[in-house]
């Protein structure tokens, strides 16, 4: 992710992934859910049992929609490097954390320490609209 990140030009960042996204608004889309995952591994370092309202709604839809302008509003490159700081806190508090407290070792937790799948979808896609 950092060596693709590092090396995209504006031109790139502002280059469309579909009729709505741009590559970095898919940036920071991957930062916002990254965030998700962080704010409820904060909790479970906390101890704080995580409730049903924790679990992500089955359509989250109108949650990236809801979302898109306050990304969009964001200067591309800062986004960018958004991305890479919160993928790298993400990734530090999901190994600090028990793994039998967060999916796959906990089946029914919403938090999913494995975050290269949804990292990795969408940087297929960044990687396809930019080829």
């Amino acid at each position: 992710m950092r060596a693709l990140v590092e090396g995209l030009t504006e031109d790139q960042l502002n280059a469309r992934v579909h009729e709505t996204w741009t590559v970095a608004d898919v940036l920071g889309h991957m930062a916002f859910w990254d965030g998700r995952a962080s704010v409820l591994g904060a909790k479970l370092e906390r101890g704080i049992a995580l409730t049903p309202s924790d679990d992500e709604p089955e359509d989250v839809d109108w949650i990236n929609d809801a979302a898109w302008p306050l990304i969009h509003a964001i200067p591309p490159r800062v986004v960018a490097r958004l991305a890479l700081r919160v993928a790298e806190e993400t990734d530090r508090r999901m190994a600090s954390l028990p793994p039998d407290r967060v999916y796959p070792g906990d089946p029914e937790s919403p938090v999913t320490a494995l975050r290269a799948d949804h990292r990795g979808e969408h940087l297929d896609q960044i990687e396809a609209a930019l080829s």
